[in-house]
């Protein structure tokens, strides 16, 4: 019996509260990585829940981020990770262990109206797909 000997990446994003930016780049992991993907999120400080306005944005493309949960990073599986992008947390996110580390410079936008708080829903998309495209090369 054959089996695939290629290991899903693992990835993991952080920002501070865990309800907008890293759940909605979790999602897109999961939505563009597939099985080659394994994707968490977490918050330095969470909130405890997902914004309604983050599980909104994501319905309109058919993913239900409702059953996304807001939580601690002392809930995630331990490293070392593919990759750890953090989103706006700054000096509050702790190292974690990975082979690659980025910081996306990426506005809140849970006080942004709805086509504003899109906007800032594509950014991530395009940042996760190119991020799973590089780990791919």
């Amino acid at each position: 019996m054959e089996t695939s000997s290629k290991t899903p990446k693992k990835l993991l994003f952080v920002c501070i509260e865990n309800s907008n930016r890293s759940q909605m780049a979790e999602a897109f992991a999961r939505m563009l990585g597939g099985e080659g993907v394994e994707a968490y999120s977490s918050g330095s400080k969470p909130s405890g829940k997902v914004n309604p306005k983050a599980i909104a944005a994501m319905r309109e493309l058919n993913y239900d981020l409702s059953k996304h949960l807001s939580k601690p990073l002392s809930d995630l599986p331990p490293g070392p990770y593919d990759a750890v992008v953090t989103m706006g947390c700054g000096d509050s996110c702790p190292h974690i262990p990975a082979k690659r580390r980025e910081d996306w410079q990426i506005p809140d936008p849970k006080h942004l109206q709805p086509a504003e708080f899109n906007e800032v829903r594509d950014l991530i998309r395009s940042k996760v797909a190119s991020l799973i495209q590089s780990l791919d090369d």
